[in-house]
């Protein structure tokens, strides 16, 4: 309820009591009855306080109590009534707050009648003529307008030709083609499909096979090391060369480490020798340090760094070690990518069928492409199908023929002059003790004395083609 407002003092009569007469005379009551203002009749006054009461009730559910606007403290009557204030007039007592929600009704039918008026009238005809003012009307959006609009810009728009449909359907077919052009393998029609076995077999990769090692051989190409490094270093020899890579086989038997981890070393000691100059008294450093990063590479569980200190009789300590390492690394570009030649023994010993006795003689005669510089200047691919064919020609396994060709790459011309050095290194004293004495035991089917023996053997038939080549060279 509203505070209470203060009352003025009035010493004659009361002017909010119905049942007083009213001795106010206003200018409306005035210009309406000419008379005098303390005769006007008591009835009046009521009728116009029961209207007056009569129109708050009905707008007291919208309004709010805006009966109790002009309030006082004894406005009210003994009837429980209450009092209509007669100073304000009955609109502004209805209405306080300047809200006129009947006059906001009347407005809102109105417009829409104007609204309705609108759309019933034809529009213009276009053409010259006076333009006349027209009421803004917005624009009322619906479904069925949505539609039309569709439909029409549906209509408008200018269907594809074959051109264009063709164009955009042969758009990815020059992909497709290649895609399928890399699949196509063409094979020869002697040599034999031994991929095709494989199809199942997700672990060999049959589809991709031919494509990894046509990668390999690109790459072998950049990762060969110079033939002719040694003339660079001031204190070594290639006869220092050998006897680090003996021992480094020693090492490599020991700890049983995996042929490739091998054969990774020694192309990350040829290609450091080739870029930097190396003191006698660190080569062994070089050594470790190359078999300790392959094994790294290469092997699951590679020694610890301690039991390379320790088969170097001591000679580095720790730091040394993993600091010639970031050396060695940063001096290759971290780059030891290198296609090693097991995996080329691999593949053609799929073309011979897995015979585990002439690929365990390859492995010696590939081995010897590490000990000897002479075969730096040739590409493991091309070692590796020297190795499998001189392998072949010992056990009599039969000619080389157009399926071993293919799958090694090379044709028997290509493989003549890894052929001979290879001979030629047989048929030599013995030299590198520990690699004969790995490869005499049992587990590689003495493959060391069957190929010297053999070498004795050819070259007292045939001769010496390398030997009679340097001995010419040297007449010369």
């Amino acid at each position: 309820m509203p505070t209470a407002r203060s009352l003025r003092g009035r010493t004659v009569t009361n002017e909010n009591d119905e049942n007083a007469g009213s001795m106010r005379v206003t200018r409306a009551k005035s210009a309406a009855a000419p008379v005098d203002a303390a005769e006007v009749p008591k009835k009046a006054v009521t009728k116009r306080a029961t209207t007056t009461n009569g129109a708050t009730q009905a707008k007291r559910g919208a309004l709010g109590d805006i009966s109790n606007v002009n309030k006082t403290g004894d406005a009210t009557s003994k009837n429980g009534k209450k009092a209509v204030s007669a100073k304000p007039s009955l609109k502004e007592a209805a209405q306080p707050t300047k809200v006129q929600k009947p006059q906001s009704k009347a407005r809102s039918t109105s417009a829409r009648d104007k609204n309705s008026e609108l759309k019933r009238q034809a529009p213009p005809a276009s053409g010259s003529g006076i333009p006349t003012k027209r009421p803004k009307v917005g624009p009322t959006i619906s479904s069925k307008s949505l539609k039309e609009e569709e439909q029409e810009d549906g209509e408008n728009v200018v269907p594809p030709t074959d051109a264009e449909i063709s164009s955009k359907e042969t758009k990815p077919a020059p992909v497709k083609a290649e895609i399928s052009q890399k699949k196509v393998i063409e094979i020869p029609a002697d040599v034999q499909d031994l991929d095709a076995e494989d199809c199942d077999d997700p672990l060999m990769v049959s589809e991709y096979v031919v494509e990894i090692f046509e990668y390999l051989k690109q790459l072998e190409l950049s990762t060969m090391a110079n033939p002719n490094y040694m003339d660079d270093q001031n204190e070594l020899e290639w006869k220092m060369r050998g006897i680090l890579v003996d021992w480094l086989l020693e090492v490599h038997t020991r700890f049983r480490l995996l042929p490739e981890t091998l054969f990774l070393a020694v192309n990350i000691i040829d290609r450091f020798l080739s870029t930097k100059i190396v003191q006698l008294d660190r080569l062994q450093l070089v050594g470790v340090t190359a078999m300790f990063i392959a094994s790294k590479y290469e092997e699951v569980l590679s020694p610890h760094v301690q039991n390379f200190i320790h088969v170097a009789d001591d000679g580095f300590t720790e730091d040394e070690i993993l600091s010639a390492e970031r050396f060695v690394l940063t001096a290759l570009n971290y780059d030891l990518s290198y296609p090693n030649p097991m995996n080329f023994l691999r593949r053609i010993s799929k073309a011979d069928n897995y015979d585990i006795q002439t690929r365990t003689l390859g492995k010696y005669l590939l081995e010897i492409g590490c000990l000897d510089h002479r075969f730096i200047r040739y590409p493991p691919s091309q070692v590796a199908a020297a190795a499998m064919y001189l392998a072949r020609m010992v056990l009599e396994r039969g000619p080389w023929d157009a399926t071993l060709a293919h799958y090694a790459g090379y044709s028997e011309e290509e493989i003549q002059p890894v052929l001979e050095l290879m001979i030629d290194y047989l048929s030599s004293p013995v030299v590198h003790e520990a690699f004969f004495k790995k490869y005499a035991s049992k587990k590689f089917m003495k493959a060391s004395i069957v190929l010297r023996r053999w070498s004795k053997d050819y070259v007292s038939t045939f001769g010496n083609a390398q030997q009679d080549a340097t001995e010419s060279e040297s007449q010369s």
